[in-house]
């Protein structure tokens, strides 16, 4: 009868703070509405994989001569770890739900998708400061990307030891995108500056620049960031499936079918990484904070941008600073928290459109800084001695 009370005993500490941990993602996505799709299963995750002797883990059995296959460990060795497939499928779903003719009608709102990724940079020079090795130090920089697949992949690619951390930090904060944003906003701008009216009179896209645009991007952030191509390219292969006209079956399954089976497994299968063993420790509590510095700071990036625009521009063209905000990948919370905040101010001041053009540069920025930010790493890290 021991093995009634084997588990129970076999529990230690750290176990018992995943629980808790994967409880408070659980009860964020439920109770909060807070990324559900992606919470929910990361939580339940994590307390799957905690159990003692867990059977979603390969694990050695006495009197078999084989060891027995955990099911989400071989998801993780499968699906992210032997070839990052389920990130970067993802991508075609996220491509497939973007509209990028608001940006194409207004290409201004693509240097705030580049400004908002400020915070990337300050982490990983913040995290190698505070002792990080420079890989574990980009993967913690690129929380900031508001972009989780991409935050997973990089961390994969530059093989850090933090994959969990870093997976459960962006998702996390992508979740309080509406908390965290209008605090950072809020700091660096005035009442008189979040006023600021601004016209939308979007220019007509044609077909051909719609099915263009993806083709190009894929060139030109490939030729700039080539490890980047798997990342835009995806993206942008999602894209040129919805604008083509003639595989709308197939891009209502990528916006729905794909994106939603992909995105469960995702989350689930993450938590492979959130083993109490390699979770629970103080960096993981640095990583947390270090994550929400990158995304107070990918915020003022883009706000202080919009000022600095605003130097140069003349009276009635000039932008409203919380547009700068949307540019990070936080698609399309970031775009809803500045509409929100601008209604806040004057309630018949609307900056969707362009907050959502913003946002959608920042899709693209978030997945070109990603690869630019593995190939500048992987070239420091062949050069060291």
């Amino acid at each position: 009868m021991e093995f009634l009370y084997e588990g129970i005993l076999a529990i230690t500490w750290q176990q018992l703070i995943m629980y808790g941990v994967g409880a408070l993602l659980i009860y964020l996505a439920i109770a909060k509405g807070f990324e559900p799709s992606l919470l929910l299963p990361m939580g339940f995750g994590a307390i799957l994989v905690n159990i003692p002797f867990s059977g979603v883990l390969t694990q050695e059995l006495a009197g078999l001569s084989e060891k027995a296959t955990g099911v989400i460990e071989w998801l993780f060795e499968v699906g992210i770890d032997a070839s990052e497939a389920l990130p970067i499928l993802l991508f075609i779903g996220i491509g497939a739900m973007i509209d990028f003719g608001p940006l194409l009608s207004n290409p201004k709102m693509f240097l705030f998708g580049a400004a908002a990724q400020f915070g990337i940079f300050v982490t990983i020079i913040l995290a190698v400061l505070i002792g990080f090795d420079i890989n574990d130090a980009a993967s913690i920089g690129i929380i900031g990307a508001a972009d989780g697949p991409t935050s997973i992949l990089v961390s994969k690619i530059l093989k850090s030891q933090y994959m969990g951390a870093i997976a459960v930090a962006a998702y996390s904060y992508m979740a309080l995108v509406p908390i965290v944003q209008p605090f950072a906003i809020k700091l660096v701008t005035t009442k008189k500056e979040r006023l600021i009216r601004m016209d939308y009179n979007p220019q007509s896209v044609t077909k051909t620049t719609r099915i263009l645009f993806p083709i190009i991007v894929t060139f030109v952030a490939g030729l700039v960031a080539p490890t980047s191509v798997a990342l835009v390219g995806f993206l942008m292969f999602g894209n040129l499936i919805r604008e083509c006209g003639v595989l709308n079956t197939l891009s209502e399954t990528a916006q729905t079918t794909l994106a939603n089976l992909i995105t469960l497994l995702l989350g689930i299968t993450i938590s492979f990484s959130m083993q109490a063993d390699q979770f629970v420790n103080w960096k993981t509590l640095m990583i947390m904070g270090l994550g929400l510095i990158a995304f107070i700071f990918d915020t003022i990036g883009g706000v202080l941008f919009a000022k600095l625009l605003n130097l140069f521009l003349k009276k009635g063209k000039k932008i409203n600073p919380m547009v700068g905000a949307a540019g990070i990948s936080a698609f399309p919370m970031s775009a809803r928290v500045v509409q929100k905040m601008g209604l806040k101010e004057d309630p018949s001041n609307h900056l969707l459109m362009h907050a959502i053009s913003a946002n959608v540069s920042g899709q693209i920025a978030s997945v070109v800084a990603g690869g630019a930010i593995i190939k500048i790493v992987s070239d420091i890290l062949a050069n060291m001695p």
